[in-house]
């Protein structure tokens, strides 16, 4: 999964990708190999204000409208309804919320769609505050524990559950040892049998372990990336898509090899 940043504040590429360059970022990940692109509006960096819902929506409907013509599944990063249902009408695959649809609204605009993918992501406290005032206690137990209870809510509403990722929530309003526990402790959360998301890509917590400021942790979010797949993982959620799907080949081609000779 790519990531298609069009905000002027987000914490690793804000300003970086505008408008219509953001369509050629796009393009250029799919180039990349990327799978699906994460398209966003709105920056969930901590500390980063709340942005309306029309600025939202001019920020990211162009992108989405030409992005959906480039052959990969298109997600959205939002949790605002209005900005989903505007993003669904234009064909977009996949609804990213960090929110977990906590939002008014929101799981009634994904239940109404009969196709749509949804990712629940897991969010300790809001963007405004999460930095604030971190999660106390077992990280992995809460965590398996929300996205439970949401997935259920969910699918009481008629989704099925093919259609449900779980993202784990690195960063959001967790320490760096929350963090890590969730990586290394990341099977636990498959026991339920929803597939994983991680979102490790230039998070502070790497940044925390490795020294390396946001613009150098290619190498640290691509290890990430790896100990997360090892873990289990389905999808991860990226900046550098050409330097992990490098890792990953050679991940794949290891993996084949103890398949052919166990």
């Amino acid at each position: 999964m790519g990531i298609v940043n069009n905000t002027p504040d987000s914490f690793s590429d804000g300003g970086k990708h505008r408008d219509l360059d953001a369509v050629r970022h796009a393009e250029k990940l799919v180039k990349e190999g990327a799978d699906i692109l994460d398209i966003g509006g709105e920056s969930t960096r901590p500390g980063s204000p709340a942005v309306p819902e029309d600025e939202e929506i001019r920020r990211v409907l162009p992108i989405v409208k030409e992005a959906v013509k480039l052959g990969v599944a298109i997600s959205v990063d939002t949790y605002k309804p209005r900005v989903m249902q505007a993003v669904l009408d234009l064909g977009a695959d996949i609804i990213n919320d960090v929110w977990g649809l906590r939002q008014p609204g929101a799981q009634d605009v994904v239940a109404a769609h009969p196709r749509c993918g949804v990712c629940i992501m897991h969010m300790h406290q809001t963007p405004q505050n999460m930095h604030l005032d971190h999660m106390q206690g077992d990280a992995v137990a809460q965590v398996r524990d929300f996205l439970r209870d949401a997935s259920q809510a969910l699918m009481a509403r008629g989704v099925s559950r093919e259609r449900i990722v779980w993202d784990y929530g690195i960063g959001f309003g967790k320490s760096v040892a929350q963090n890590f526990a969730l990586l290394a402790r990341q099977t636990e959360l498959l026991a339920l049998d929803f597939p994983l998301l991680a979102g490790w890509s230039r998070k502070g917590s790497l940044g925390q372990v490795s020294g390396l400021p946001v613009e150098q942790r290619m190498v640290p979010s691509v290890t990430a990336a790896l100990l997360a797949v090892e873990r289990g993982a389905r999808i991860v959620r990226v900046h550098d898509v050409a330097d992990t799907k490098a890792a990953l080949s050679v991940w794949q081609a290891m993996h084949d090899q103890q398949r052919q000779h166990p």
